[in-house]
C-alpha cells in the first residue's frame, strides 16, 4: 500500500480510540474490542487494536467506521473533529 506522506504515524484516530475504550463504563479491553469488531465484520485481533491505537497500522475508513459504533461514539470524534463524544 502506497502512503502519500511522511510521517512515522500511520493513522490519527490511535489516541482517541484508546481513550474512547478507556473510557467506557466497564472499561473495555483491547482483546474485548476487537471482538465487539467483529460484530461489523471487521477481522482484527488483540494485536492488532494495539497497534492501531499506538498508530503503527494504517485504520482503513471502514474500520474507523466499525471502531465508532463499537465504541459508541462518531467518526468525527475520532478523527479529532468535535470536542464531546
Amino acid at each position: 500500500m502506497k502512503t502519500t506522506r511522511e510521517s512515522k504515524f500511520k493513522n490519527i484516530v490511535g489516541p482517541r480510540v484508546q481513550m474512547a475504550r478507556l473510557a467506557m463504563k466497564p472499561k473495555v479491553s483491547q482483546n474485548d474490542l476487537a471482538g465487539r469488531l467483529a460484530r461489523y465484520d471487521v477481522q482484527v485481533n488483540q494485536a492488532i487494536v494495539s497497534k492501531i491505537e499506538s498508530r503503527t497500522r494504517i485504520c482503513m475508513d471502514y474500520e474507523v467506521q466499525a471502531l465508532a459504533k463499537a465504541l459508541k461514539t462518531t467518526v468525527a470524534w475520532l478523527y479529532g473533529e468535535t470536542e464531546k463524544k
